[in-house]
């Protein structure tokens, strides 16, 4: 064999060898593409779930506004004179937001006659990562009792678009001391959290009081002589987290911009199950700051009672199915 046939096959053996090579990185990069796929899917689908309650918010908000366009023929067909015009919104929206916690959470709620039917209450809860158990709360209790309770939200939900008309229909402000005295004063019943955004960021499944000797609520408490509902949510912590990771820098953002910063994950369709302790009667004797500690103990209790800790996402799915054993001692 002549030297050019064998340069001629070395030739075809490169670009053979070449083309090979080509094909089996194209294969493997077409498999870990796969592999890489199937890895990320559950982790970007635990971070898109809580969407889906943004969705249903925005839905809500759409809605009301649709409803407000029609006024006119809402009124003509509701004239009578102590019609309140947005009575009917509230009622579809707590019968949406209702089938929604009872389908995707099995909801339920606890206690529910250490509510009153008639007169003031202050009721005082855990904040968990999203409070969407206020949200069903808010609903239940405004189909089986035919009240609204009035809310106190963070400052920032005033930025988020068309949040202001969501917060007009369902009462939600950010509230004073005076003012929230005052709706209380005047027989409504009225829901703070004392841990507030900080404790939805930074809470996690111990679920710790981050209260930060915060005694605003006990102060409105006092001033309305109202009593206190301790309230608290089994699996709250399951169905939504905050990220773990970079918690001191987290913080430290979040103190100089006052707004959630830390991501959240979830929407795990876990068992949501609402306790209401035994009302707290007004004591004169009591100061802000006792009846805060008060207040606090019984929210503790609650969750001592009720909660497995540090909670399970996979045992709160499994309490859709089995009711958990109540806690010895």
């Amino acid at each position: 064999m002549s030297s050019a046939d064998d340069v001629l096959t070395l030739s075809n053996e490169t670009v053979g060898n070449s083309t090979f090579f080509a094909y089996l990185g194209q294969y493997i990069d077409l498999d870990y593409s796969i592999w890489l796929s199937r890895l990320l899917t559950p982790v970007l689908v635990t971070f898109l779930l809580p969407c889906a309650f943004v969705l249903l918010i925005y839905c809500t908000i759409s809605f009301l506004y649709i409803y407000k366009l029609h006024s006119r023929f809402i009124l003509q067909v509701y004239n009578e004179g102590d019609f309140d015009f947005w009575d009917v919104a509230r009622t579809l929206v707590a019968v949406v937001w209702d089938a929604h916690g009872w389908i995707f959470h099995g909801y339920e709620v606890c206690g529910m006659e250490n509510l009153p039917e008639t007169g003031p209450a202050l009721i005082i809860y855990y904040h968990g990562a999203i409070p969407i158990d206020m949200y069903y709360f808010t609903a239940r209790i405004y189909l089986k009792r035919q009240r609204l309770i009035y809310t106190v939200g963070d400052r920032f939900l005033n930025k988020v678009p068309g949040w202001k008309l969501l917060a007009r229909v369902m009462k939600i402000s950010p509230g004073t001391v005076q003012s929230c005295a005052s709706v209380l004063r005047d027989g409504n019943m009225l829901s703070i959290a004392p841990g507030g955004v900080y404790e939805a960021q930074f809470g996690d499944s111990n679920y710790e009081l981050l209260w930060r000797q915060r005694v605003g609520f006990a102060k409105v408490a006092i001033e309305s002589k109202a009593p206190i509902i301790p309230m608290f949510t089994e699996n709250l912590r399951e169905g939504f987290r905050s990220v773990g990771l970079a918690k001191r820098l987290f913080i430290r953002l979040y103190n100089a911009v006052r707004f959630p910063v830390r991501p959240i994950y979830g929407g795990f369709p876990v068992k949501f199950r609402t306790h209401l302790g035994t009302p707290i009667p007004y004591d004169p004797a009591l100061s802000p700051e006792d009846l805060q500690e008060k207040v606090a103990y019984a929210i503790e209790e609650l969750i001592n009672k009720h909660q497995r800790i540090p909670g399970s996402i996979f045992h709160a799915l499994l309490d859709r199915f089995i009711s958990p054993k109540p806690k010895v001692g």
